[in-house]
């Protein structure tokens, strides 16, 4: 027989035999409280060989196919290399209990496409099989006791190079997955690539959890370090999602120096950092011998991964330990890495980029003709080299199409390279087209799970077609991580998902679906199965659940009134179309933001309203003020409105709700530098049904209006409005930039009124603004306003100012107009007049702030900082943000958000803010109500 690592992976471990037999696989068979089994390469060849007698017992011959269904790691490796050894061809695959329809449509598709193979698995798991046609089975243990001892390595089948070494199961739908064929040729070749970058050794010991139907499991943490020699550790996959910290315990107990895991489960243990310290104490965790932790299996979200690095750094893990890789079963998994260089590279990225190829592929990016694409253009990731799978097995069809005619390998994924590193922007079946664009699942998945009422790794966005309709749509599916039986959150929930949707993809998900976490499908790896939720939904399968979640849309709305007259039946429907609800089911007295209207929605709305009722010039204040279709229509009835899109205008009010549901103390929160409170709109909509959220808005912009003439004029005019809505506390104020030292001043004025304030908040500016209003002109105001309304961007907001600074204002608001979209111009409906009316009020509340000079205090003051306009983060926290403590009595907190300061609200990053805001609010009003009953208890 030709032994020669060249031919056959069974070299690998008769190698690691032979040279290092003190060291192998070892074992925690019984969760997270055994003691792990060792076995050493000796001792697992010896099992093995007499798997194989037992295998060549039942008849079978050299290339015959053996499906092994094995959850222990200990019975799939033994029974993995008996199969090997004796030249017949493993296909793992996983138990699909608790659907017995899906797993029988499962096993007729696999006896059918690997021609009558035999299934080994345990005796516990063979009683639990569906009865299927041609089934032969046999349980492991009979295996290893039938036929005869094998005699060593002189009775190894002799394999060649191209001889299928492995079949692995894609995880297409039951009864559609194709069999990838991977040989001797392909992994050796693989293992040789992938130790180029790992640079394993016998020394190392490596750390696997994912089961063996994922072909990161067999390839990157078994195969890989056999062929180096090194320990491996392998626990079952329950024992780490049950327990997230246990990946942190097992890494320090056993000097762990390279482990593999996806995204997500970096965000649980994120999640789960409150109980990290004591787990610390407890074990004197050290994670200084962890080299590299290999994430693939989805995109690594960049705030996630960077979060986990500084969360685990004191404890001795390296800041560039994360290596975030590329791989498909096709490419006999990983052969992308990014090596030692997240999150440095990846700075402002959503998701990290993934570097370069292994030695032994190469992977270029192609448009749709398959010729490649320059750097930096998005077309399909393609790959060759000795790593990539021949194709699948009988499967001729799917062969041709995975390859291009120069022999290439269709990934299905769209990427592009920046500087020889890869970066994909999202798999081409995991999509949904709408109106002809891509929108990428896992992208929206990504966001929806930053909501506090959405359990980790439970959002599902899939797309489907109903009959008759000209593009796809989009339905969520997700776990609430609500309490049981409270409509009210739940009902938060579901507006904070559609919101956040369409915040990130602009448009609004067809369907929401509030589900179970068993009625997430799930491979072993945790991915959800889209195709198989998307076949459950057009079965009828959700239909319950629809019904249930319209009715109680219906009574969280206060019932239904119906429209009145042709304009309100108009706005119903207006708001229907927009809100995806029935014909006949919008209630008059039901609020645009109660439905969920984001400020995106706003601008919408006043395109509609000026099509279907030839109202033009409507006033985004207009809508905000009056968001009934009754008080709408009442406001659009009178011939003012028609013909100046708004009727006479009320005396001033700074107070805009924009929401007024829920019980719990309102919140105040006041204006920008820039004055107008259209900043706040994505922001209220996750509190519908929690607390009412009221914006201040500053004087002057409607005619006629004079503008505040001292910072303590706004103040008080801001007191009377708060007291006239809420006469009294306890309050709960806040301001945004420039709003933050004004709600300090409210809150000041509110105390000495004799009432209790138990929130105040400043998102992102220090008490001494004269400071920064002082570098403002009136071209830095207006480049600064251009740049928060979305008219230039942030290179523009810094360049302008000194080109524009020599021309009149009116000549400046010209320019800055004329570089603006005209999209994004007519939106807003603006005006060089009314751009310049704007930017002389934001001009002017510049000049009020350079007169203000911080002085008395509150109790404490809850900061959230973002990346600062310029300089460090840490440098505007420690020198600037913490100048509060000059201004508080008590202890101040310092949150931090993501974001920068002119986008910490905005679409990419309102979700994670609110989430953190409202833990903040309810803490500090629980905390204060406390003190208070504790203060009265001891009198």
């Amino acid at each position: 027989m030709n032994t020669a690592p060249s031919q056959s992976i069974a070299d690998l471990l008769l190698n690691a035999a032979e040279q290092h037999p003190s060291t192998g696989p070892r074992y925690r068979p019984d969760g997270a409280d055994a003691e792990f089994v060792d076995q050493n390469h000796p001792e697992l060849l010896a099992a093995a060989l007499r798997v194989t007698a037992g295998l060549r017992a039942r008849g079978l011959r050299p290339q015959d196919k053996v499906v092994l269904i094995l959850e222990r790691p200990q019975d799939f490796l033994t029974a993995f290399w008996g199969a090997v050894l004796g030249g017949f061809v493993p296909c793992p695959t996983a138990p699909l209990r608790g659907d017995p329809e899906r797993w029988s449509t499962q096993l007729r598709h696999v006896v059918a496409l690997l021609d009558g193979p035999l299934f080994v698995t345990t005796r516990s798991l063979a009683s639990e099989l569906p009865p299927v046609p041609g089934l032969s089975v046999a349980p492991l243990d009979e295996l290893a006791a039938d036929g005869p001892a094998v005699d060593g390595p002189a009775d190894i089948h002799p394999a060649g190079p191209d001889d299928t070494a492995v079949l692995v199961l894609t995880s297409g739908s039951t009864g559609s997955a194709k069999a990838v064929r991977l040989s001797h040729a392909n992994l050796l070749a693989s293992m040789a690539g992938k130790n180029g970058t790992h640079r394993l050794g016998p020394d190392d010991t490596t750390l696997n959890w994912v089961s063996f139907d994922h072909v990161a499991a067999l390839l990157e943490c078994h195969l890989l370090p056999l062929s180096t020699g090194s320990r491996q550790l392998h626990v079952e996959a329950p024992v780490i999602l049950q327990q997230p910290l246990e990946f942190l315990r097992i890494i320090s107990r056993h000097g762990v120096t390279m482990t593999f895991t996806p995204n997500f489960l970096l965000g649980l243990i994120t999640a789960s950092a409150g109980r990290l310290r004591e787990i610390a104490e407890e074990d004197g965790l050290d994670l200084s011998r962890l080299r590299h932790i290999i994430s693939g299996g989805e995109a690594v979200v960049r705030s996630t991964g960077e979060a986990f690095l500084e969360l685990l750094a004191p404890y001795g893990l390296a800041r560039d330990a994360l290596w975030p890789a590329f791989g498909m079963t096709e490419t006999c998994a990983g052969s992308i890495y990014s090596r030692a260089a997240f999150p440095d590279v990846d700075r402002g990225r959503e998701f990290a980029s993934l570097g370069g190829p292994i030695e032994g592929a190469r992977i270029r990016i192609a448009g749709p003709d398959d010729r490649p694409l320059p750097a930096g253009e998005v077309g399909e990731l393609q790959l060759t080299g000795p790593v990539v799978t021949s194709g699948y097995h009988n499967d001729p069809q799917a062969t041709a199409d995975a390859f291009t005619a120069d022999g290439w390998f269709r990934s299905g994924d769209l990427g592009r390279l920046d500087d020889g590193r890869l970066s994909l922007v999202g798999r081409t079946k995991d999509s949904v087209i709408v109106n002809g664009v891509n929108h990428f699942s896992h992208d929206v998945e990504t966001a929806l799970e930053q909501l506090d009422c959405v359990a980790a790794s439970y959002a599902a966005a899939f797309p489907v077609r109903p009959a008759g309709s000209d593009t796809e749509q989009l339905v969520i599916a997700f776990h609430p991580d609500v309490p049981e039986g409270d409509d009210a959150a739940l009902h938060r929930a579901l507006t904070a998902v559609r919101s956040s949707v369409v915040m990130h993809w602009g448009f609004r998900p067809s369907l929401v679906l509030p589900l179970p976490k068993d009625a997430f499908p799930k491979t072993s790896l945790g991915k959800i199965q889209r195709s198989l939720m998307r076949r459950r939904l057009e079965a009828g399968a959700y239909r319950t659940v629809q019904r249930d979640c319209s009715a109680l849309s219906q009574r969280m709305l206060g019932g239904y009134s119906a429209p009145e007259g042709r304009t309100e039946e108009v706005l119903a429907e207006i708001y229907a179309e927009m809100f995806d609800a029935g014909p006949g089911t919008i209630s008059a007295t039901a609020s645009f933001f109660d439905l969920g209207g984001t400020s995106l929605d706003i601008l919408r709305l006043r395109s509609r309203v000026a099509e279907r009722l030839g109202v033009t010039g409507l006033q985004i204040i207009t809508l905000m003020t009056t968001p009934t279709v009754r008080g709408l229509a009442r406001l659009l009835g009178t011939e003012s409105a028609r013909g100046r899109g708004g009727a006479d205008r009320p005396e001033y009010d700074p107070v805009v709700p924009l929401q007024t549901g829920g019980d719990k103390t309102p919140l105040f929160c006041v204006h920008p530098g820039v004055g107008e409170v259209l900043v706040f709109v994505n922001l209220a909509t996750y509190f519908v049904g929690d607390r009412p959220f009221y914006a201040l808005r500053a004087r002057g912009f409607n005619e006629g209006e004079k503008p505040f003439a001292t910072f303590e004029q706004m103040v008080d005019c801001y007191v009377d409005a708060i007291r006239a809505r809420q006469p009294q506390g306890p309050y709960a104020v806040a301001g945004y930039s420039y709003g933050g030292a004004v709600a300090f001043e409210i809150a000041k004025v509110l105390r000495a009124a004799g009432e209790r304030v138990d929130f105040v908040g400043s998102f992102n500016l220090p008490p001494n603004i004269k400071y920064r209003m002082d570098e403002l002109d009136f071209a830095e105001t207006a480049a600064n306003l251009a740049f928060f309304l979305s008219l230039i961007d942030k290179e523009q907001s810094l360049r302008l100012p000194a080109t524009l600074r020599h021309l009149a204002p009116e000549d400046q608001v010209s320019e800055l107009l004329a570089l603006a979209p005209g999209e994004r111009v007519a939106q807003l409906d603006l005006t060089p007049e009314r751009f310049g009316a704007w930017a002389d009020l934001a001009n002017r509340l510049t000049d009020l702030g350079r007169t203000y000079r911080p002085s008395g205090t509150v109790p404490s003051m809850n900061v959230f900082y973002a990346t600062p306009l310029r300089g460090t983060i840490e440098d505007w926290l420690d020198n600037e943000l913490r100048r509060w403590d000059d201004y508080t009595t008590g202890e101040n907190r310092y949150i931090r958000v993501p974001g920068e300061h002119y986008t910490l609200m905005g679409p990419q990053h309102v979700a994670a803010f609110q989430s953190v805001l409202r833990r903040e609010l309810d803490r500090s009003l629980a905390d204060a109500d406390a003190t208070r009953a504790a203060s009265q208890g001891s009198l």
